[in-house]
């Protein structure tokens, strides 16, 4: 199999507008109720990380409208129509899980249906880094997996030629997994997708004070 990460830095950039026109009628109400959780728990003008921020719309615009943020996404076509939609943030082309920030960088770390896309014996290291990239009390919320599956599709989303691939453990693994990270739980939400079995999971948590000093 080709390279996961070329699979899916590849195929956002072929389905980048089939995925998202960028238009506020494309918005997903499961999106803007997170961030909204967001902005309550957080004081004004707090620092974002927006991991896999796609095109930068719905998330990355909403979260520049409560302080700064970063966007990270791996597909080049991504980002440079972020640029474009939400000049108020700051973006970045890079791969997820080869960033590097100092420790308590940031207020929230948010991924929206992305970490799903790394390689899954890269995960548990990564959210090791996401909890040294969070203040202490610093907030993560993700969607992840529900259930377990790795794999790929073929002409995703409709679009002729654009390959995806996918990799998730199921929701007790991630809860396991977010526990060694020196984070806590605060809740967490199945998310039913018609015509799929698994579904998705949101993990709303938060760093421990004083796990990683």
């Amino acid at each position: 199999m080709t390279d996961p990460k070329q699979i899916v830095r590849d195929g956002y950039d072929k389905v980048s507008l089939a995925y998202r026109s960028g238009n506020e009628a494309d918005d997903d109400p499961v999106y803007a109720r997170w961030t909204a959780r967001l902005a309550d728990d957080l004081a004004p003008s707090a620092r974002f990380l927006d991991l896999g921020c796609g095109c930068g719309v719905p998330t990355t615009r909403a979260l520049a409208a409560l302080g700064s943020v970063v966007g990270v996404d791996i597909s080049p076509v991504q980002i440079e129509r972020a640029r474009t939609l939400v000049p108020a943030a700051e973006f970045l082309c890079e791969d997820m899980s080869a960033l590097r920030f100092p420790q308590g960088s940031f207020d929230a770390v948010v991924s929206f249906y992305a970490i799903i896309h790394v390689p899954l014996e890269e995960q548990p290291d990564l959210f090791k880094r996401i909890a040294s990239w969070l203040k202490p009390g610093g907030l993560f919320v993700a969607t992840l997996g529900s259930g377990a599956w790795t794999g790929t599709e073929q002409d995703w989303l409709g679009v002729e030629g654009a390959e995806m691939y996918w990799s998730h453990a199921d929701s007790q693994t991630y809860k396991a997994w977010l526990a060694e990270a020196g984070m806590e739980l605060l809740t967490d939400e199945h998310i039913a997708e018609a015509g799929s079995p698994l579904g998705h999971h949101v993990f709303y948590a938060k760093r421990k004070p004083g796990s990683l000093e």
